[in-house]
């Protein structure tokens, strides 16, 4: 089976992917750290989601596989695609769009950079990661994820949501020549219908997951449904 490599979103990590672990079955799984973020908070972020996207396929040592990234980890995946379309067989975009702007987000990328220099990046990462769940911080997987937040730098956190403020992939859309999963929670607080259907129209060869009652976790709320999901996608001819 051809590998999967995991791009995880704003203030993630690769230990995000746990539940996960039952789509090892069949693939190899890779979780990435990005510079900045999870195991490799002790890094300087990057400032830009081409630069992000430029260090994953560097990072990454196999020379083929599937990519899945969540959030800001699906900007990063869709500049990866642009840069080396070769390298990726199937692609899946979850919980992301196509523009670093968006207007419906749970409140402007403006207002998150102020209040976490006012606030300080332990404050912020809790804040910002019970918007991710439906249920806020009494969702059963908030302490896991928040802990993984809280290990990102305020430099990262600030880098993280200027290079998502200045990026937009929209002019490449009609470009990615992949078989690509759109899969999105219908409570997200961040990416709106509006961004998802956006990907779905424009990319050619794209099949589209609507999972209800998720907000913008969906493989920590829903796990078996979204692994189900997932694994579908890749094994189908």
């Amino acid at each position: 089976m051809t590998p999967l490599v995991f791009v995880h979103g704003f203030m993630g990590g690769s230990r995000q992917w746990n539940l996960q672990a039952p789509l090892a079955e069949d693939r190899e799984l890779i979780a990435i750290d990005l510079p900045g973020f999870g195991k490799n908070a002790h890094k300087d972020a990057l400032r830009s989601i081409p630069e992000f996207a430029e260090w994953v396929l560097a990072e990454v040592d196999t020379e083929q596989f599937d990519l899945l990234g969540h959030s800001m980890g699906g900007m990063i995946a869709q500049e990866m695609i642009r840069l080396a379309p070769d390298r990726m067989c199937k692609l899946v975009l979850y919980s992301t769009g196509a523009e670093g702007v968006i207007p419906e987000r749970f409140e402007p990328i403006e207002t998150s950079i102020q209040r976490a220099h006012a606030d300080g990046a332990k404050s912020t990462a809790r804040r910002i990661s019970a918007t991710w769940f439906l249920d806020i911080e009494t969702a059963q997987e908030f302490p896991a994820c928040a802990k993984i937040a809280e290990a990102s730098t305020l430099q990262a956190i600030i880098a993280g949501l200027e290079a998502m403020r200045n990026w937009s992939g929209l002019a490449h859309l009609a470009k990615i020549a992949l078989p690509t999963l759109v899969l999105w929670g219908d409570r997200d607080r961040t990416y709106s219908w509006s961004q998802t259907e956006t990907l779905w129209r424009n990319i050619p060869d794209c099949r589209l997951a609507v999972l209800p009652a998720c907000a913008h976790a969906v493989h920590l709320e829903k796990p078996v449904l979204f692994n189900q999901l997932v694994s579908d996608f890749l094994e189908a001819s």
